[in-house]
Formats: C-alpha cells, sequence, structure tokens
C-alpha cells in the first residue's frame, strides 16, 4: 500500500508518470475509472481550493466522496484523530484525505488505516499535491524543459507548506529556488536567499508569491497594527505590473488564497503572465493522476 504525505514518497520516474496521466485528465471530462470506489475527506483547517479539487478530481473519476464535518464530529467530544481515523478507517473506504495543523500527523496515521492516506497539508510541513501542480504547470509551460530554470519564492518561507514541499521537489527537477522573503520568515537553508526581491528579478524566470500565514504565527496581532503590517509588507513584496514591467517572459503563481494587494496586485492577477487560475485547474488533472496511482495503478 502506497501513501502521499510528502513529494519524497514519490521517485522522479513516478511524477514523470503522474504528469504523463494529468495530460490525459487535462480537459478534466469524467469518467468511471474509480467508479464503486469510497474516498473520504477529512479537513481540520479551513480550505477552499484543496478541498474542492480533491473532491472534483474524485467525482470526475467516478468515485463516491463522504465529507466528514469536523465541527460536528465526535473530535469535538475528545475523540483523538487517531481514533477518528481508525473508526473511519474501519468502514472500509479506499482512501482518506487528510488535512491538519500538526506537523506530521498524517504521517503518523499510516498505522491506523488500510487504506491510502493522501495529505492535504499538515502545519508548515507539507503540502505534496500542491508542490506536483505547481511543478506540473511549470513543466508544461516550459514543454518539460525545466532544469536550469531559477524560481523565486516570496514571502513567508517560514510558515509555509507550500515552500517546504516545492523546497524539496523542484531541485530534483533542476530548478533552482531563491527565497525572498523579511527577515522574520527567513529559513537556515542551502538555497540562495534574500530580502531585496528587486535584486533578483533580472535572474529569475519564474516567481511564486506566497501569502502571509498569519494563522501559524506565535502571537496575534491586533488587528490595526496588523493592518500596518500588511502595508509595509505589500510595498517591498507585492508582486505588480510596475515591478515586472521589463520581465515579459517571466511567470507568475500563487498556492492562493490570494491576498489581493498584498501578495499581488489587482492586473497583475489579470496579467497573462499569471498562472493562478491555470494551478487551480492543473490541481484538478493532478489529483486525479494522484487518485488513480493510489487506487488503480
Amino acid at each position: 500500500m502506497k501513501h502521499l504525505i510528502t513529494t519524497a514518497d514519490l521517485t522522479k520516474k513516478e511524477i514523470l508518470k503522474l504528469f504523463e496521466d494529468a495530460e490525459l485528465f487535462d480537459d478534466l471530462k469524467s469518467s468511471n475509472l474509480l467508479e464503486g470506489k469510497l474516498i473520504v475527506t477529512l479537513f481540520f483547517e479551513n480550505s477552499t481550493r484543496t478541498r474542492s479539487s480533491f473532491e472534483i478530481a474524485a467525482k470526475r473519476l467516478g468515485a463516491q466522496v463522504v465529507n466528514l464535518e469536523v465541527n460536528t464530529s465526535s473530535t469535538k467530544k475528545g475523540e483523538t484523530v487517531e481514533d477518528t481515523v481508525a473508526n473511519l478507517d474501519a468502514m472500509k473506504p479506499d482512501a482518506i484525505i487528510i488535512r491538519h495543523s500538526d506537523c506530521g500527523l498524517p504521517e503518523s496515521l499510516k498505522s491506523y488505516v488500510s487504506c491510502p492516506i493522501l495529505n492535504a497539508g499538515d502545519g508548515k510541513n507539507a503540502h505534496p499535491t500542491q508542490a506536483l501542480l505547481d511543478l506540473y504547470t511549470i513543466y508544461k509551460h516550459y514543454n518539460g524543459k525545466v532544469k536550469g530554470k531559477n524560481i523565486a519564492i516570496v514571502g513567508d518561507i517560514a510558515n509555509s507548506r507550500v515552500a517546504s514541499s516545492n523546497l524539496e521537489l523542484l531541485p530534483r527537477f533542476g530548478l533552482n529556488p531563491i527565497l525572498v522573503s523579511p527577515k522574520k520568515f527567513k529559513v537556515k537553508t542551502k538555497f540562495k536567499s534574500t530580502t531585496n526581491l528587486k535584486k533578483v528579478l533580472n535572474k529569475v524566470d519564474i516567481i511564486m508569491s506566497l501569502r502571509v500565514q498569519h494563522e501559524r504565527h506565535d502571537r496575534a496581532i491586533l488587528p490595526e497594527k496588523l493592518e500596518v503590517q500588511k502595508k509595509e509588507y505589500s510595498k517591498k513584496y507585492c508582486i505588480t505590473k510596475k515591478l515586472l514591467k521589463n520581465q515579459k517572459d517571466i511567470i507568475l503563481m500563487h498556492p492562493g488564497p490570494v491576498n489581493r494587494n498584498i501578495d499581488v496586485s489587482d492586473d497583475m492577477i489579470e496579467d497573462k503572465r499569471s498562472k493562478i487560475l491555470e494551478q487551480v485547474t492543473n490541481g484538478v488533472a493532478i489529483r486525479m493522476a494522484c487518485l488513480k496511482k493510489l487506487l488503480v495503478d
């Protein structure tokens, strides 16, 4: 039995096969590949894109989806997540998709199940399907010729599971990450890093903007102070048309949700260089491919 907990669970060969399958699913048309399969989604954190993307992917392949409403589940009565998952597994689903704020939780649940677990995000640790769809988006744009491309990952690096997964995955395919963030969001890393976005713009082919993960910060900030911080952040790190006026071939990515005019400006979201909505479409195709791999192949 195979699980998808981090991108490291997949070999490069397996990832390229996922991309081949994702290409077949690019039109997002329905099939009966997973007919008769039952998939449970278990989201302990808010989600729009990832949850709906997984559910649409499963239903497009003919599977049935049961979403456990965490707010009305027995975890609210004191039941552990481990017991919840063990009880769900006893009902014989074909896969469980889980998102949780605790780093490492999906990995720890493998011994409680007899079906595959797909990690839809655990704290700031990993978000494997997001990184896979990000790489797939880049791979398609460059027709597979991604080796040597430089990518600036901009924002809250320290608290981003998207950054964490991409930093494991992208270098395996020859991409060179450059981390751009304020000092308070920096991490110890082997990759190039800077606080100055403008300094690296003429060196990169791709920008991946990230949302500031306020919910993962240790201290809550007063609303009025938070607004000030957002304005200060946007002055240095918001991706705008003016900032990229000389970078006609650059592509812009963001995992969502986008904080408009803080992460990315309104006009840049609509710019032809933006791949943000394409990432969303690719996310369904990639998740279809992941479900196929774990439940069929």
